[in-house]
């Protein structure tokens, strides 16, 4: 298991993945690409194309994707992470790296919740959130990026509060509702000031998941109207549909579906939200850790669940759990265009998948075979030790 800071490798980087046997883009506009090969340099898309119309020359690393399919590196919209690579909630070390044998390249903290002794005080909140932010911005398990640094606000907080936050590098807020601001008016107000300032915010929807949480009905996801209404499926305990309904049609904001939440009220939203030719809004998390553990592969597991049962296409339910969260979430991943960090997940088939190639094996329910992750350029992992092998795997030929 590899801990790495971040940072640039000491001198210039290109990387060139050829033989692509689909290439799958993360946009819901046009999510598969006409292109056999991408390259890279110094960790950021360069060009995406046909292998012979490329610039190859030079390449400090050559991958050969022997027919595999290239997608962007997932993201897990809602983590709740305490420091580097351990949770308590289930004293468990390598979680993170096990999440990357998972094809998860990128994390969102919905809060770092599950921190022993976390402060409730506005000082130690504010505090510990600045900490957060700082250790993974400073420190990446494995090279996974992890988006961090999330207080959970309590009542007294004023603007200055969040003046200050976003002065010292917080971007986002903690899930509102496990902590002590349960009503719509206060969040409302907290929440609009988060924004004014540059902070995103996530609101918890369902009933309570863990001491001092509480329900949180659609009256209230409504009234605070966050950027994104967290796992509206349920973490676990999911609203009615009719509520469920009524806040897919009352706001625009992203629509959150985890693993750890209600997979009938997971499939219920994405119906709504393809009846009302939403799909955009559609973005996938784990919720984990979190009491019923750690998901390696609850990204692939949602991707092949709203595939198999609600009925769209495979590579539609992989742009959920990439280009849809990385443009809610104004990450610079996400999406296969040049410009975009060079974050990639190789996968296949799994072998003996009844499903005739890979997209065919997800809309069947089957999780496909990882053989390679890419962040920011580099290599980080080969074939998965978490999903079942693919048929085909990525080489690296040189670098």
């Amino acid at each position: 298991m590899a801990h790495d800071e971040p940072g640039k490798p000491a001198g210039p980087q290109k990387l060139v993945i050829r033989n692509i046997g689909l290439l799958l883009s993360g946009d819901l506009e046009r999510p598969i690409l006409d292109a056999d090969a991408v390259v890279a340099v110094d960790g950021r898309i360069a060009a995406v194309g046909r292998f012979a119309d490329l610039d190859s020359e030079g390449a400090t690393t050559l991958v050969d994707a022997g027919g595999a399919a290239l997608a962007p590196g997932l993201i897990d919209s809602h983590v709740h992470p305490v420091a580097g690579d351990w949770t308590p909630r289930q004293n468990q070390i390598g979680w993170i790296d096990s999440c990357l044998h998972g094809g998860v390249t990128t994390m969102i903290s919905a809060g770092e919740v599950h921190m022993p002794g976390r402060p409730r005080d506005i000082v130690g909140l504010k505090a510990m959130a600045i900490t957060a932010q700082r250790i993974f911005a400073g420190f990446r398990p494995s090279g996974v990026k992890l988006h961090a640094g999330a207080p959970v606000i309590e009542p007294g907080m004023v603007e200055q509060d969040f003046a200050e936050l976003a002065a010292a590098g917080v971007r986002l807020l903690g899930e509102v509702g496990l902590g002590g601001v349960k009503d719509g008016a206060n969040a409302r107000e907290m929440v609009a000031w988060a924004r004014k300032y540059g902070i995103q915010s996530t609101i918890h929807t369902g009933g309570p998941s863990i001491p001092g949480s509480g329900l949180i009905g659609a009256d209230v996801v409504l009234e605070a109207d966050t950027d994104v209404v967290g796992h509206i499926n349920g973490g676990h305990t999911a609203l009615p549909d009719a509520e469920i309904r009524c806040i897919c049609e009352g706001c625009k904001r992203g629509l959150e579906l985890v693993h750890n939440g209600n997979e009938r009220a997971a499939l219920y939203t994405l119906r709504t939200a393809k009846e009302m030719g939403e799909l955009n809004r559609v973005i996938l998390g784990t919720d984990a850790p979190a009491g019923s553990g750690v998901q390696p592969l609850g990204i692939l597991r949602m991707i092949s669940m709203l595939s198999s049962l609600g009925d769209v296409p495979a590579e539609v339910a992989i742009c959920f759990a990439t280009g849809n969260t990385a443009r809610m979430r104004a990450l610079d991943c996400g999406l296969i265009e040049a410009g975009r960090s060079a974050d990639f997940v190789l996968m296949d088939k799994a072998q003996h998948s009844a499903g005739k190639d890979l997209l065919d094996s997800i809309r069947l329910g089957d999780l496909p075979g990882i053989g390679m992750t890419v962040i920011d350029g580099l290599v980080r992992s080969g074939r998965s030790r978490n999903t079942p092998p693919a048929g085909r795997v990525p080489t690296v030929l040189h670098g």
